[in-house]
């Protein structure tokens, strides 16, 4: 099975990524891939870009190097209330809208009720549209609900293939478990290479074996076109809460 989309691929905007979009799209090309979307770190990581870079995005044409470039971040998210560290004027601008934990930001070792807790909170907002890294064992949640939460919200899920090639020692002994949820539960499923450098982007191959072993559906994999990834887009975006909304469901900072 060929991917056409890497979902999850960093610049040099996020601070500790090497490569621009230029490259990144002439590598995507180079692969085979049809797109690719860019999601630099929000604000509150380390290095991260500030709040206007994420919204100037729209500047960018939709095709770079014949690769569609979808706009995007992986927003921090900041405690169990779902906070994160980009606000709705900025978000409103972006194709894909990426959360996860990372330590600099939301601290390992919470108990697995905070850890859920606060990815159904963000999940529930309506501004987040692909959960990254949920196998991370550094914070460990109930699997279950997590499942659950992803397909009352429309949610996808993402596999890791950074995770799953040593990036969070452990994610190969969580990622199956949630996968076999995802497959049970016929949710949305994110690949994302997590790339920090052109040379990684698409590579997807181990996130690719884990889900289909697991028992997902090629349908449920948003990478297997661009129609795809835009018709997910399309319907993400139905659901977006307006400002008055997102005031009252999700406090940010």
């Amino acid at each position: 099975m060929k991917l056409a989309v890497d979902l999850h691929v960093h610049t040099i905007a996020s601070g500790h990524a090497y490569s621009t979009i230029l490259e990144i799209a002439r590598a995507a090309r180079e692969k085979g891939l049809a797109g690719v979307a860019i999601t630099d770190h929000g604000p509150a990581m380390p290095g991260g870009p500030h709040g206007y870079h994420f919204s100037n995005l729209r500047r960018l044409p939709p095709v770079i190097e014949g690769v569609r470039v979808f706009r995007g971040v992986e927003a921090n998210i900041l405690d169990t209330e779902g906070r994160l560290d980009l606000e709705p004027r900025y978000m409103k601008h972006l194709d894909l809208i990426l959360a996860g934990f990372h330590q600099d930001c939301f601290p390992p070792g919470r108990p697995v009720e905070e850890n859920t807790r606060a990815l159904v909170k963000v999940m529930a907002s309506g501004w987040v549209d692909v959960i990254v890294h949920p196998g991370n064992p550094q914070y460990q949640i109930d699997a279950e609900a997590a499942v659950q939460a992803a397909k009352e919200y429309g949610v996808a899920l993402e596999i890791n293939n950074s995770s799953l090639t040593g990036s969070r020692r452990g994610s190969l002994e969580v990622c199956p478990h949630i996968a076999r949820l995802a497959a049970e539960a016929g949710i949305w499923v994110s690949l994302g290479s997590d790339s920090h450098w052109a040379g990684d982007v698409g590579e997807l191959e181990a996130a690719l074996s884990l889900v289909l072993e697991a028992g997902i559906k090629p349908e449920h994999i948003l990478n297997t076109s661009v129609a795809q990834v835009e018709e997910f887009i399309a319907r993400r975006r139905e659901v977006r809460p307006n400002r008055k909304r997102a005031a009252e469901k999700l406090t940010l900072v």
